[in-house]
């Protein structure tokens, strides 16, 4: 895994591109935009940008296919294969997006949220690999470690579940910060506010299940506050208020034993 091309300039792109330049070399990097490709290229020392799939080096160890999950399959229809690894990087789209066009391929899915602006430290990430065949695994890995020292053998299926876990952890909790912004602001007060909760709340996690750190009025059926907090809210953050509390009131019923 001496030179890598990247396919692609977005958001997971740019810090495989940052996480990869260290410790290889980054031959060539594609972007429908040329612009985009140019400015990732300059930015990681790498030599190469194009806008053209038909001019892709051809002798590379590894081509990264990082672009979004609809593009994955016309990215390997433009593309011959070299015999090189191809590797594309989606959480939800199978292994079998490269039957019949590749001989050597794999996926590598780092279950983490990216984005172009912010440049992410990659090597706590963990990556989630699925090879093409038993023969092809170990260059995979070895792709992998030169991001991260998390890398786990991962089949489509798991993929797909770790994919739903991390909507919920990740994509559904920046929602609910949302929603408490706009909460906030409607009374005129800062969002700045709720960061030193927020990030207690994350930090309890590296010592206790999600389950065993849960708070709040659900979990002690603190149903005068709920009542209250419902009458304040309206629209659809008084459906989402009241379906999560009761989620938390259904695993943490009252333990009438301990009354």
């Amino acid at each position: 895994m001496r030179r890598v091309v990247i396919i692609g300039s977005g958001n997971v792109a740019t810090s495989l591109a940052h996480g990869l330049s260290a410790r290889c070399e980054v031959a060539q990097i594609y972007s429908r935009h040329l612009g985009h490709a140019r400015s990732l290229a300059d930015a990681v020392g790498c030599p190469d940008a194009t806008d053209d799939l038909q001019a892709l080096v051809p002798d590379a160890d590894a081509y990264i296919i990082a672009v979004s999950d609809d593009a994955i399959a016309s990215v390997l229809a433009s593309t011959p294969d070299n015999g090189a690894l191809w590797v594309h990087t989606s959480g939800s789209k199978p292994i079998d997006l490269f039957a019949g066009h590749r001989s050597r391929c794999g996926v590598l899915w780092p279950m983490q949220s990216f984005s172009r602006e912010v440049v992410v430290p990659l090597d706590d990430v963990h990556f989630f690999a699925e090879a093409g065949d038993e023969a092809t695994l170990p260059d995979l890995l070895a792709l992998g470690h030169l991001l991260s020292s998390h890398v786990a053998v991962a089949g489509s299926d798991q993929r797909r579940w770790l994919h739903v876990a991390s909507v919920f952890s990740c994509n559904f909790a920046n929602h609910m910060w949302t929603l408490a912004d706009e909460v906030l602001k409607s009374q005129g007060l800062p969002f700045e506010a709720l960061l030193p909760l927020i990030r207690t709340t994350v930090a309890k996690l590296d010592r206790l299940s999600p389950a065993s750190s849960q708070t709040g009025p659900a979990i002690r059926h603190d149903n005068q506050v709920i009542a209250s907090h419902l009458s304040m809210l309206d629209d659809d953050k008084r459906e989402i208020y009241r379906l999560i509390t009761e989620s938390i009131m259904n695993r943490n019923p009252i333990d009438d034993n301990a009354q």
